[in-house]
């Protein structure tokens, strides 16, 4: 008897998710669509690995309170560190740095694939996730920036997100840095306090101005208890930041509130949101400087016919990644709907990116101007399945070809070929020999096999098969009236000729609705 007492316990790390056959055909079709969009804009698909040397990767996380700073490092038999991606931007810098020579810029790519956080895991966080990104490395034109933008909306439609149920909000990095400038917060010395300050803002959504003044001020303490470090900045510089934020001008002129603008007056669109913060922390010119790129952004995408339902200019968005030098961008779906238990859920940002013209740079040790946008695959795909944009059930079974006489395997094997020749998808039954047809159809039944092929030896000498449909089989008990039940009963399953099996197949799939894609 076998000794128990050793087992290993079946169990699953936290912050990690198995997926099943549904789920990742979801992905696929979701996939395919942001592929689409991507190549439409003239995007090239590059891969890189998993792993990178982690000084390529370099420390840029927002969350510093785990070990290595967010990121799974090992050290090689070669004493180097390795440190599995974060996410798909690093590694394309050194993918970049490494070939520049032999690419033509601007290099234009897109890649997806699984990034990895070594993150305190939570509802909705995830220490694995997918991302599909999009990058133009090589122009410091803003019309790059803007073209990332319309390319972000034209993803979502294409996801069948409508408009008005999504916006592109867009900001810049200098616009922020002109705001600490002026609060006495630049320079070299203060780079780790401005950053500090930054990721206190892009918490600004979930914990609201209260909790991002926790963190601008001596530090704040989440509900598990733990405790973050603030920027310890005085009352007077966070009024100032949490103002630039939701700037209020003269009564009749404009007023923003959480960081949107209420659209009226001079703010009917971007240009006129943008045009009202020149009159503000007049004695930056970094401040000034991101605005007019701003600007420029903004003329690009309404020249494209890109409004401010689409694409709207918002000085709340920071982005938490520290490599951003210039505009930053996030998809927010707008919609709200409700989850399983009829709780209301509001899916907000679901993609974001920037310009970050130092990364590449960090290879090369001369300018090299990137921007570029990832989409949160696993979150955006949550939310499209929750709003039914996304075919969450799973894809049929295979036909399944039972084995009735277990001396006539090479007979049922030579039906499961015939099948896939013609572009079936088939399976033969290879579990226990001694199970009865009746077991080998529970097991059809559990695969979500569309019909099995059952052929015993009557219908061997007679040259026919059984074809049972297990789809009508298994309506038959919701049919009351006699008739109905008997003719239906009659119609799941049904002898034809053994050469006729492919057709006939193809027929019932056909009046199921079943393809494989």
């Amino acid at each position: 008897m076998a000794d128990k007492s050793n087992k290993l316990k079946a169990r699953l790390p936290r912050g990690l998710a198995d997926r099943g056959p549904a789920e990742i055909a979801a992905t696929r079709q979701m996939v395919e669509k942001i592929r689409a969009v991507y190549e439409r804009y003239g995007f090239d698909p590059v891969e890189t690995p998993a792993i990178e040397y982690t000084d390529a990767l370099g420390k840029f996380l927002p969350d510093q309170d785990r070990p290595n700073e967010g990121v799974f490092s090992f050290q090689d038999d070669d004493e180097q560190w390795l440190s599995l991606r974060y996410d798909l931007t690093a590694p394309l810098a050194r993918h970049v740095a490494e070939n520049f020579q032999h690419i033509a810029l601007p290099y234009r790519s897109y890649r997806f694939g699984w990034v990895f956080r070594n993150e305190k895991p939570g509802p909705g966080r995830f220490r694995q996730f997918m991302q599909f990104d999009a990058d133009t490395v090589g122009s410091a034109s803003m019309a790059a920036d803007a073209e990332i933008c319309m390319m972000a909306a034209d993803t979502m439609e294409a996801l069948g997100i409508e408009r008005g149920q999504y916006v592109v909000k867009v900001n810049n990095r200098k616009v922020l840095d002109g705001v600490m400038e002026a609060i006495g917060i630049g320079g070299e010395e203060n780079a780790g306090k401005r950053l500090t300050v930054l990721r206190a803002i892009d918490k600004l959504d979930r914990l609201g101005p209260s909790g991002v003044r926790e963190l601008l001020g001596k530090g704040r303490r989440d509900e598990s208890g733990d405790y973050t470090l603030g920027a310890e900045l005085t009352s007077t510089a966070s009024d100032a930041i949490l103002g630039s934020l939701s700037i209020e001008a003269e009564s009749g002129s404009f007023a923003v509130q959480g960081g949107e603008a209420i659209l009226r007056g001079p703010e009917a669109d971007n240009i006129g949101y943008l045009k009202n913060r020149y009159q503000y922390f007049l004695q930056s010119e970094v401040y000034r400087s991101g605005l007019d790129e701003l600007v420029q952004i903004a003329e690009y995408c309404i020249a494209s016919g890109y409004g401010s339902n689409r694409i709207r200019m918002d000085t709340s968005v920071v982005r938490g990644l520290e490599y951003y030098t210039g505009p930053v961008y996030e998809i927010e779906l707008l919609l709200e709907t409700k989850d399983e238990k009829g709780r209301p859920v509001r899916f907000g940002s679901v993609g974001g990116g920037g310009r970050y013209d130092g990364l590449v740079s960090r290879f090369r040790g001369e300018p090299v101007p990137a921007t570029g946008f990832s989409i949160g695959v696993s979150r955006l795909q949550a939310a499209l399945t929750l709003i039914g944009k996304l075919d969450s059930k799973p894809a049929a079974g295979p036909v399944l070809v039972t084995v009735f006489d277990r001396d006539r395997v090479a007979d049922y094997q030579k039906m499961v070929a015939a099948l896939r020749n013609a572009g079936i998808r088939a399976e033969l039954y290879l579990g226990n020999q001694k199970h009865s047809v009746g077991q080998q159809l529970k097991y059809a039944d559990k695969r979500g096999a569309p019909c099995a092929i059952i052929q015993g030896s009557d219908e061997k000498a007679k040259g026919e098969v059984q074809i049972k449909d297990l789809i009508l089989g298994g309506a038959l008990g919701a049919i009351k009236d006699r008739e109905e039940y008997l003719k239906k009963q009659a119609e799941a399953q049904f002898a034809v000729r053994e050469e006729r099996l492919v057709d006939e197949v193809r027929e019932l799939l056909a009046r199921h609705g079943i393809a494989w894609s």
